[in-house]
């Protein structure tokens, strides 16, 4: 009897702890499938262009040591500052180029490029 509850036991910790896995790894994906990501890192934008289809949320990552900030040429669109591993999206609903700077380090720029369906 002793035996039974004991693999009873490993049997429930393992269904639990592979109920953890995936719903850990759910979030990625469905990250993922949100829209593309822009990298901030290392003082740099990257890409530094990308193109998409109107309706796309592009969302940027901070992942640098230092702040940024995500700016549009045309002011369309204006983050916070952003630490480190904090994100900013935005929604294109127009087509056309959209030229984008760091506030804080404007020699950092980048471009999305919206084509219409």
């Amino acid at each position: 009897m002793f035996n039974t509850l004991k693999a009873g036991a490993l049997a429930l910790a393992l269904s639990l702890g592979a109920a953890a896995c995936v719903a850990m790894a759910s979030p990625a994906v469905s990250a993922a499938a949100a829209g593309p990501t822009v990298r901030i890192d290392n003082f740099v934008f990257g890409p530094g262009a990308l193109t998409v289809p109107v309706g796309t949320t592009v969302t940027w990552v901070n992942q640098d040591d230092i702040p940024h900030t995500v700016v549009a040429d045309d002011k369309s669109f204006k983050s916070k500052v952003l630490d480190s591993d904090e994100r900013f999206s935005f929604t294109f609903t127009k087509a056309g180029e959209y030229g984008y700077f760091c506030s804080l380090h404007p020699h950092m720029v980048g471009k999305v490029i919206v084509k219409a369906g």
